[in-house]
């Protein structure tokens, strides 16, 4: 009798090879879902800091807090914590149930949103491990955002612990760290993402220059959106509503006033305002030069859209930003520039994810 053959054919081969890619599309699509949930956790986080509902549930109750209050009794128990707070004391002295009500419900669905989100990425993220659908450095890298999108709830509480004592909002620093985090786990969840689409084309190669150039852009934009932080934090849109100019000047005359003089990056309205407009400045410059670099370095087709759609958006981005500043500070306009700062950052992820996919042009070429 004749011995099977073990050796896989190409018929097998194909077969295996469709199923991974099969497998790595519905990984994809998930990751997608989880994406599209953080950018409206950070949409929904923008209007809570703007209405300034933030400071309205003074409790942090992981599991019992995913119920809102029912009984008329629950509510006023919920409203006479906010009152012992310096936000009421303060600001909102003599606000009714309803108004409360109102600012309480957008920081319940911020909060809600967040465990949600903890569901929809933790309940799949088993069900393929089980399934076999992850090997060990997908798992890893999944598990470790799973990791991030808990300490991002703890640095939430914590932001929030800093607006309870004698202060009327949170720290700006506090703030600045949750949308940091945001960010990230945003742009980690995509470059997974990406990391699981095949390519579709060969396209290069590029320089190690353009590559570190592509970095240092996406770095450049998240700094930026950062600096929004600390503007958000301390009001600061509201204080200069002019532009080109602040208060008629080029350079605000309170720039310099804090002491030691590094305080002023963090601390000081005029200066925070006007660090976060060069910074759009030179976001707009550098999103400029790389485009042109891509055309340079021959990119084309599907490896060439970031960066025009990035060439497109930073400019959309600042007439948002002038805009919201004009008509000081809409929501409707404040929330839109959130998402401006969102679509850069993800599209920053993307050109430097394209990149890094692309072989290295010789040494003499680069």
């Amino acid at each position: 009798m004749a011995e099977l053959s073990t050796e896989e054919t190409p018929l097998d081969a194909r077969a295996g090879t469709a199923r991974a890619a099969e497998k790595n599309r519905a990984i994809v699509i998930w990751l997608i879902v989880c994406c599209g949930m953080v950018v409206a956790m950070m949409l929904i986080g923008a209007i809570t800091r703007l209405t300034e509902s933030g400071l309205s549930m003074v409790e942090w109750r992981p599991l019992i807090g995913a119920f809102p209050p029912i009984s008329d009794a629950e509510w006023r128990r919920v409203f006479d914590l906010y009152r012992q707070t310096s936000e009421y004391r303060l600001e909102n002295a003599g606000m009714s149930l309803s108004e409360f009500q109102t600012i309480f419900w957008w920081e319940y669905i911020h909060r809600l949103w967040g465990r949600l989100i903890g569901v929809v990425f933790g309940l799949p993220l088993i069900w393929f491990a089980l399934r076999g659908y992850l090997n060990k450095p997908l798992a890893l890298r999944l598990f470790v955002l799973f990791l991030l999108g808990g300490a991002q709830g703890v640095i939430g509480w914590w932001m929030v612990k800093s607006g309870l004592v004698d202060r009327t909002d949170v720290s700006q620093y506090r703030l600045t760290v949750h949308l940091g985090l945001a960010f990230v786990i945003l742009g980690a969840i995509q470059w997974v993402a990406l990391g699981l689409v095949p390519r579709r084309s060969a396209v290069g190669p590029v320089s190690p220059r353009f590559r570190r150039c592509t970095t240092g852009l996406l770095l450049l934009i998240f700094i930026t959106a950062l600096s929004g932080g600390l503007v958000a934090g301390l009001n600061a849109g509201y204080a200069y509503n002019d532009w080109p100019y602040m208060n008629g000047q080029i350079i605000p005359e309170e720039y310099g006033d804090l002491t030691p003089w590094w305080l002023n990056f963090f601390e000081n309205v005029a200066a925070v305002q006007f660090d976060h407009r060069l910074l759009a400045y030179a976001s707009v410059m550098g999103t400029l030069l790389l485009w042109i670099a891509a055309w340079r370095n021959g990119l084309r087709g599907r490896a060439r859209w970031p960066f025009d759609l990035l060439a497109v958006m930073v400019f959309i981005q600042v007439a948002l930003g002038v805009s919201t500043l004009w008509f000081v500070v809409p929501i409707p306009l404040a929330v839109a520039h959130q998402g401006g700062a969102i679509a850069l950052v993800c599209l920053a992820v993307w050109a430097t994810h394209t990149v890094y996919q692309i072989p290295d042009a010789p040494a003499q070429s680069a």
